[in-house]
């Protein structure tokens, strides 16, 4: 009988890596625009925090969703 090597999502977690230094790519190209010629955090804390939700709801949670389905789906197979 042949064995099935099962992953955990590898292609996920590269793409969840990519998809994440976009994102804070993007935050802190928006961070040193606020601040240009500044020295007020107020500007860029919003910013700062919504980089922060979008990386949990756009990146972390869709990846826990799968790497919990394969979880599920490799102790069923077993």
């Amino acid at each position: 009988m042949e064995k099935k090597i099962k992953t955990l999502g590898i292609p996920a977690i590269g793409s969840a890596i990519i998809g994440s230094a976009i994102i804070w790519g993007a935050v802190i190209f928006g961070s040193s625009y606020a601040l240009k010629g500044t020295e007020c955090y107020d500007k860029i804390q919003m910013g700062l925090i919504f980089g922060f939700i979008a990386h949990l709801l756009f990146i972390w949670g869709p990846l826990a969703a799968i790497v919990t389905k394969i979880k599920k789906e490799n102790d069923m197979n077993k």
